[in-house]
């Protein structure tokens, strides 16, 4: 079926018992040996780092998007598989999506449970990236997990310690594995993949800061004040917050900060429903939407967009066709 490149990154599923806790320290072909291989699969396998995913910083982000698209360079490379930490798992992937243009498909997977733990979940988890890597075209960067095929945009942890720990909470299931079978239940829409970006010596400060009861702009203008060119605001119900907030999201644009709206609820998008500080005079003074997007991803497309544009409003345009994707398709691919 083909030859698959795997690139290590560390998480839960390269952990072992460091006296106190668990921590990533195994390398790729440690990792490699605890999975069984599909049929006529054949794996090589690419060290990057070996941290856990809190610890990953844009420059290691940058450095795997390089990778992913280096990889590919090579026409005999029939898909790739990335091993990675769960905490920030669905930025990485979705950093890569952004800015994949190959129908190969790369697929991310990781684990609940560290290496040699009964019942592991690893080994499974990354059979059935390898054999998803090796079967599917066409569909962008990819999740697997649990034996369940998610698109990297979207898709969020959901459980922090269940083992199906990943789903998009506004849309249908793409796809599942069993039986050696990797069966798509839809086409995921994607926009025009960005440019892959340069690798600036300063990399652009992106904040995120949340609304709630009480909620002031002390921390949205701290983060401006901390050098921020972009700052994700998650508000409440549909994307709300306050006039004081409104005000303070306008005087940041009008300083050339790119900042995104977001919502701290699961599903469904962002809305222009409310005013006296909601969406609607949000939008009104340039906060970007970011439809279904969450916290996490919403940032990762400020950041894509701060890379990929010199100026604020093509910064904002960029944003906005990042993150509006057409409505998904529901039709088995």
């Amino acid at each position: 079926m083909g030859r698959i490149v795997v690139i290590s990154t560390g998480g839960t599923i390269a952990s072992r018992w460091q006296g106190s806790g668990f921590a990533a320290d195994a390398d790729g072909r440690e990792v490699m040996a605890t999975a069984p291989l599909p049929e006529d699969v054949t794996v090589e396998v690419v060290d990057l780092f070996s941290v856990n995913s809190p610890r990953l910083t844009t420059a290691h982000q940058l450095t795997l998007l390089r990778t992913v698209h280096e990889v590919l360079a090579d026409p005999g490379v029939d898909g790739i598989v990335v091993t990675h930490g769960t905490d920030t798992l669905e930025e990485s992937a979705f950093l890569v999506d952004l800015h994949h243009h190959d129908p190969r498909s790369v697929v991310f997977t990781g684990a609940q449970l560290p290496m040699g733990t009964a019942e592991g979940d690893g080994p499974g988890n990354l059979y059935d990236a390898l054999l998803t890597a090796a079967t599917t075209r066409g569909l962008g960067v990819l999740v697997c997990f649990a034996g369940r095929v998610h698109a990297a945009r979207g898709t969020v942890k959901t459980q922090s310690v269940a083992l199906d720990a990943f789903a998009d909470p506004s849309r249908e299931l793409l796809g599942k594995i069993g039986f050696g079978k990797v069966a798509m239940l839809r086409s995921p829409q994607r926009p025009e993949p960005l440019p892959l970006p340069a690798m600036p010596e300063l990399l652009p400060r992106v904040d995120m800061v949340m609304h709630h009861c009480d909620g002031d702009p002390v921390l949205f203008n701290a983060a401006v004040a901390a050098g921020a060119q972009g700052i994700v605001l998650v508000g409440t119900g549909a994307g709300n917050a306050t006039p004081e907030i409104v005000a303070a999201v306008e005087a940041a644009v009008a300083d050339g900060v790119l900042v995104a709206l977001t919502t701290r609820v699961a599903a469904g998008p962002v809305t222009e429903i409310y005013t006296h500080g909601g969406a609607v005079d949000l939008v009104a003074v340039g906060a970007v939407p970011t439809g279904t997007l969450r916290a996490g991803q919403a940032r990762i497309a400020v950041l894509s967009a701060l890379l990929a544009s010199d100026t604020p409003q093509a910064r904002a345009d960029t944003l906005r066709a990042a993150v509006a994707a057409p409505t998904p398709s529901l039709t088995p691919a």
